[in-house]
């Protein structure tokens, strides 16, 4: 049986596509053209959510990207001095899974940050 190998592109609508890419490049460091994250780390998760969850869209969104991170401390300091809004919740951080936090792209768009419990 075939199987996916991981997420092949995350797709979303933006109201200014050219400045939404500019944000993720100077906050995430992604390469707003092609757009290609690294794959690193480990598996991707693919996880279904019950439509009323406000887990993965507590404003409404209908999805939240998950990013892999190396050093959560360093990226949430890093985006605190670029001005940008990070929230933490002890009861996010499991020793079994990891640490998490979350900000929002200038759209609003729900992104969380996960450093791996093995990192």
């Amino acid at each position: 049986m075939e199987t996916v190998a991981g997420i092949g592109g995350i797709f979303f609508r933006a109201k200014d596509p050219k400045a939404l890419g500019q944000w993720y490049h100077q906050t995430l460091g992604i390469d707003p053209q092609p757009g290609f994250l690294p794959a690193e780390g480990g598996n991707t998760v693919f996880a279904h959510f019950a439509r009323d969850t406000t887990y993965c869209h507590p404003e409404g969104r209908g999805w939240m990207v998950n990013f892999r991170v190396r050093d959560l401390d360093a990226l949430t300091t890093q985006l605190r001095a670029q001005g940008v809004e990070v929230l933490t919740d002890p009861d996010w951080d499991s020793t079994e899974f990891g640490r998490f936090a979350r900000i929002h792209d200038p759209e609003g768009n729900p992104i969380e940050l996960w450093q791996p419990a093995d990192t």
